[in-house]
């Protein structure tokens, strides 16, 4: 379909503007991955879409577009873990530690990371895993290796410097066809939309009012997770546990964030085996927090 027919679609006000089915969805994203329309009109569609908003079937056909151009490996025992690709401005990542805390289990962690996204001046994913040695049950996949087109978007997009529906389904592009996965959520409201748009594609599926909006628990915060087709709430609370870290509210550098984690502190640490414990529940080798960090204690 001519590419303007899709701005006019979200970009003509409240009367004018209808959602996409799924092919038109699909087709667009194929449109927009490829660059086949000038880059003038692929922001202005992003943002239109954006203001309009974007709907659960929309996600589902961009997603499905992206699936296509996406390289793919099978990395089993996994955990994929859905970071945005704004990176982190405040706190230093976790996963690393987690990862050794999870060295004695089956369970492995598996994340992506590309050159900085909009709109969070953050320190980001692959930043981390440029500049620390990552344990052996942790697979990194760089996207500009396994979805190269999405990765040339970054121009286009760092251009427009506003979020878009690219921020939600690039984070869970299921590069290691991993049985279980774990993203960041924001606000309650958008837990239903998520689990609409990702969780037929898990075995186990699961959602954490992390920090900055990663899946990564540093206080007290809810988990959404499905059971039997239905959202079960579960709050997770670190001081139950006897942890007593204490996020920041500051900038922080990348030299932080590293040393942090080359250097961790013992609450650094109990907080990591938290977050593990976490992931081991929602992998199903657990059947409760309590006993999978118990059992990693």
């Amino acid at each position: 379909m001519d590419f303007f027919k899709y701005i006019h679609a979200v970009g003509t006000g409240p009367k004018g503007n209808r959602d996409l089915s799924f092919q038109e969805s699909k087709d667009m994203m194929q449109q927009i991955l490829d660059q086949s329309v000038p880059s003038e009109q692929i922001a202005a569609f992003l943002l239109g879409w954006r203001l309009k908003p974007e709907t659960t079937e929309e996600f589902r056909g961009a997603l499905s577009a992206c699936d296509a151009y996406t390289k793919k490996e099978n990395f089993p025992d996994s955990i994929e873990l859905g970071y945005p690709f704004d990176g982190k401005a405040k706190n230093p990542y976790i996963f690393p530690l987690v990862a050794k805390a999870l060295e004695n289990t089956d369970l492995k962690l598996v994340i992506m990371g590309d050159d900085k996204q909009p709109a969070k001046d953050g320190i980001t994913i692959k930043d981390i895993c440029q500049n620390i040695d990552l344990h052996q049950n942790i697979q990194y996949f760089d996207r500009k290796k396994y979805c190269n087109k999405l990765h040339q978007l970054t121009d286009i997009r760092n251009k427009l410097g506003l979020r878009s529906g690219f921020n939600t389904i690039e984070k869970l592009p299921k590069v290691a066809n991993s049985q279980y996965a774990i993203t960041g959520v924001f606000h309650k409201p958008y837990v239903k939309k998520y689990v609409e748009i990702f969780a037929d594609r898990y075995e186990s599926f699961a959602l954490i009012q992390g920090n900055e909006g990663t899946p990564e628990l540093f206080s007290k915060g809810r988990i959404w997770i499905m059971k039997s087709n239905n959202i079960e709430e579960i709050i997770v609370a670190p001081q139950y546990y006897g942890i007593h870290y204490k996020k920041s509210w500051e900038q922080i550098s990348l030299a932080d964030s590293l040393e942090q984690l080359n250097n961790p502190s013992d609450e650094y640490l109990k907080l990591a085996k938290l977050n593990a414990a976490v992931y081991l529940f929602i992998a199903q080798k657990y059947k409760t927090i309590e006993d999978a960090f118990d059992a990693l204690s």
